[in-house]
């Protein structure tokens, strides 16, 4: 059997509406839109190689039985994060905060020599705001 090799294209979060998650994330986090689905189903940030994205649940219910399920907006985050990058992680977590993301964890020196904080968006998603190493 041939070798399969896989590499990480997206992440898709699920929101109930993709082109206000996406001026969201423009607003919070500085990031610009690529795509925007005319349908209104799906946005995409211009990320890099991998891309973020953002997904109307109803998609989601189109692609497979039963949708995914949807975010929490409090308690336990889900188990799957997103982590963007930043030079300055206290700035980042401020202007997120500001926007409206909420504060679970105020950026703080890791002892693999990280700065780390985290914040949950409006629509129940865990970021992860952190320096390279």
């Amino acid at each position: 059997m041939d070798e399969v090799r896989l590499r990480l294209g997206w992440v898709i979060a699920y929101v109930d509406e993709p082109a206000v998650a996406a001026a969201f994330y423009e607003r919070a986090f500085g990031l610009a839109v690529q795509f925007s689905a005319p349908d209104g189903t799906y946005a995409q940030m211009d990320t890099g190689a991998t891309k973020l994205a953002f997904a109307a649940y109803a998609l989601g219910e189109q692609n497979f039985a039963g949708g995914v399920m949807r975010a929490p907006l409090d308690g336990q985050p889900p188990n799957v994060e997103i982590t963007l990058v930043a030079e300055d992680v206290d700035g980042a977590f401020e202007r997120a905060l500001q926007a409206g993301c909420a504060a679970l964890a105020a950026p703080q020196d890791k002892p693999h020599g990280q700065r780390v904080g985290y914040v949950r968006d409006p629509f129940g998603t865990l970021v992860e705001l952190a320096t390279m190493s």
